[in-house]
């Protein structure tokens, strides 16, 4: 595993905002309670945490090839791991192009008109639309990033995630899209023994009893918590060495 000059790994994650959001809202990347940060702790290493809010596979993809943050980090790296997956499998009445549209639409007042409008439908059409991003090219964007960073640094220990759970009233409380996004990631991951954290084992108990965020979809620390424990198993798994000194 490469390091800096001093010696210290980085933990890569690639995420989301589940990754990054506390029970009030967004988070700094370096605050000590998110589960990446955890993880970083137990293990003595960096922290390079890549994401934004809406994140699917398809922007990692982007992130890892184009984003200059990634490709500083990766050749100090000791580790991977992809932390979305959940926005994919959220439901979309809109595709996702189209969407993502409506912030530059012009001028404002039609821009807010388009949003409110959109916010007033989606709750109502959620239960029927499609994912966000089909199962099928969640793993094609998971696959060709984890080709490239593996063409850079092979055999760099990687760990994958399958989606959590939510009570998001935004998404009409649906999320029909997640059986088949975690039977695509499981079958990608296994083909490659990548380890598979399931972010609803980890978090249903806190997001289900209504005591993550209110918005129903993003986590209390309790939750963080638990995503970092099985972080940990799951890069253990990949060959990363735990010190357990640390825990």
């Amino acid at each position: 595993m490469s390091s800096d000059g001093n010696g210290t790994r980085t933990l890569l994650v690639f995420c989301d905002s589940l990754s990054y959001y506390g029970p009030q809202g967004g988070l700094p990347s370096d605050d000590p309670r998110i589960w990446p940060n955890i993880v970083a702790r137990q293990l003595g290493w960096d922290v390079e945490l890549i994401g934004r809010i809406g994140w699917t596979s398809r922007d990692v993809w982007w992130a890892a090839t184009q984003d200059p943050r990634a490709w500083a980090a990766l050749p100090r790296a000791g580790a991977v791991i992809f932390a979305t997956s959940g926005m994919d499998s959220l439901p979309s009445p809109l595709p996702t192009a189209l969407r993502e549209l409506i912030r530059y639409v012009r001028p404002s007042w039609l821009r807010r008109w388009v949003r409110d409008g959109y916010g007033l439908i989606q709750p109502r059409l959620s239960p029927i639309a499609r994912p966000a991003l089909p199962p099928h090219l969640t793993v094609e964007y998971l696959e060709m990033t984890r080709g490239a960073i593996d063409f850079n640094r092979p055999g760099i220990p990687m760990v994958a995630s399958v989606p959590s759970v939510h009570i998001a009233p935004t998404y009409g409380m649906s999320h029909r899209g997640r059986p088949g996004t975690v039977v695509a990631i499981n079958e990608w991951a296994a083909q490659h023994d990548i380890p598979v954290v399931d972010l609803k084992a980890a978090v249903a108990e806190e997001v289900l009893a209504g005591r993550g965020n209110p918005d129903g979809i993003h986590w209390n620390f309790e939750a963080h918590s638990g995503v970092a424990d099985l972080m940990l198993k799951a890069l253990a798994e990949a060959g990363v060495p735990l010190d357990n000194s640390r825990r």
